[in-house]
């Protein structure tokens, strides 16, 4: 997802009374920048307006012209204003556009030996005007860490790179298909989530009943082409070493079922009924196929947790990598910023230091051992890692989210499933905050820090009500 070419739609502003010539600089500048970085521009050329900048109706008018034109590959567009710029030219242009993604500005710094009537560029100021008519016109957006920044230094890049990242987690987000198959287990009322509410953001929940996968499983013989080539695949992705022939056939039709009802319902994520239907009348749990779907950014999450794959679907969409859901799960010894994560699990290949196919050894205690084989076991990687929780509280009538950082550590921990030990600053005052709010004992990791352009996405741009729990 994250190694897909975006584009942006370049907005040059100029304000005629300061140097304009500076209008020119700034669009070479940010065009070469955006090129060299990998996007796609769509900007106006000096062809089509004075140094392909925009300052009157008429270039509003031209510049929404050309971005309407583009619409369905423009991911955001940047406002970059070399001078003080027109406030009306870029409010105008967006409104006429009607793109409806993200939006950056970005001013130009002043150089304090250059602060004469030819030199000046008065960004600092313009900036502000900019953003004013922005509210007016009820368009949102976003700004960059400092007020001002030169476009030729790493953290304006790297500024670049987050607003990406936003970009596509909003466009992930309204577009997002989420597969639910079976039913809420019976146990999980945490797990309770709205559809229509989900809708209203334009995630769409198609569903599937677990006994039509089961009854599609049945279809299937052990000789099919595509059942062996599945199991190979099984193979080759996890050690499976002591699990029985007969689990990995069943595993192996069951992937290939939900795979193709995801191809034909162009789904993008799935949440998967595990506990305890699946061991009781198919014999086996889902895990491996679940990690592999993760671990190749299709996120799949436990127990139909439908806010718990949309967390890892964002996540993901941000760092191009893969996410998983975990549980809050334990303490750890005394330490009031430590504690531990673990699932049973279906954690991706891409989290583990080393991992193997098991059995799950809470469900085993009820259902027979050989009934509970697919868990894909491990240690989590030490490394820095982001956090996340989407839900949807019905009686307020929103979808609200919690995010942050931490690390995973190198801690001595021994214990089974997928597994390690989470370091977050303040931890207590964010355990408080999730029990104060209701929030579930699942969130979303992903071994990578992009909390900024997450919380960006959502709180923003998506109006979700979000709590950033930052250092």
């Amino acid at each position: 997802m994250a190694t897909k070419k975006q584009t942006f739609g370049l907005l040059v502003g100029n304000r005629g009374f300061f140097p304009d010539i500076l209008a020119k600089e700034g669009h070479e500048t940010l065009t070469k920048l955006l090129t060299k970085l990998g996007y796609g521009v769509v900007v106006l050329s000096p062809k089509d307006t004075k140094f392909g900048a925009v300052e009157t109706w008429s270039d509003a008018k031209k510049c929404a012209d050309l971005f309407k034109k583009h619409r369905d590959k423009i991911d955001g567009v940047i406002v970059t204003l070399p001078n003080f710029g027109d406030e009306r030219g870029v409010a105008d242009t967006l409104k006429l556009a009607g793109l409806d993604v993200p939006v950056l500005i970005h001013a130009w710094c002043d150089d304090a030996e250059k602060m004469t009537i030819k030199h000046r560029r008065d960004s600092f100021c313009g900036k502000m005007s900019v953003c004013n008519n922005l509210v007016q016109y009820g368009i949102p957006f976003s700004l960059t860490e400092d007020h001002t920044m030169d476009p030729a230094s790493v953290a304006f890049a790297e500024e670049i790179r987050d607003f990406a990242a936003t970009c596509r987690v909003v466009k992930g987000m309204r577009t997002c298909r989420l597969g639910a198959l079976g039913a809420r287990p019976a146990a999980f009322n945490t797990v309770r989530f709205s559809e229509k509410l989900l809708q209203e953001s334009g995630i769409t929940v198609e569903t599937l009943d677990l006994s039509e996968a089961f009854g599609r499983v049945e279809k299937l013989k052990d000789s099919d082409p595509k059942v062996k080539a599945k199991i190979k695949a099984i193979e080759g992705y996890v050690k499976t070493k002591g699990v029985p022939k007969a689990a990995l056939t069943k595993m192996a039709k069951f992937a290939l079922v939900v795979e193709e009802w995801m191809q034909s319902a162009d789904l993008d994520i799935t949440a998967v009924q595990c506990w305890t239907s699946m061991e009781q009348y198919f014999g086996v749990v889902p895990c491996t196929w679940m990690s592999m779907m993760s671990n190749a950014l299709k996120s799949s999450a436990c127990e139909v947790d439908a806010g718990g794959a949309i967390a890892m679907h964002a996540l993901a969409l941000a760092s191009g990598s893969p996410s998983a859901l975990l549980d809050w799960n334990n303490n750890f010894g005394d330490n009031p910023d430590k504690c531990v994560a673990f699932h049973c699990s279906n954690l991706p290949k891409a989290f583990f230091q080393d991992f193997t196919m098991d059995y799950q050894e809470i469900i085993a205690g009820t259902v027979g051992k050989q009934n509970t084989f697919g868990t894909v076991v491990g240690r989590i990687k030490p490394g820095p890692m982001t956090y996340a929780r989407v839900s949807t509280f019905d009686s307020e009538g929103v979808i609200a989210a919690y995010l942050g950082e931490g690390s995973f550590t190198d801690d001595t921990l021994k214990t089974f499933g997928g597994y390690g030990v989470m370091e977050i600053c303040d931890l207590q005052v964010l355990l408080q905050y999730i029990c104060e709010n209701g929030f579930e004992h699942h969130v979303a990791v992903n071994r990578s820090q992009v909390a900024k352009p997450v919380f960006e996405a959502w709180d923003n741009y998506l109006g979700w009500d979000v709590y950033w729990h930052e250092d």
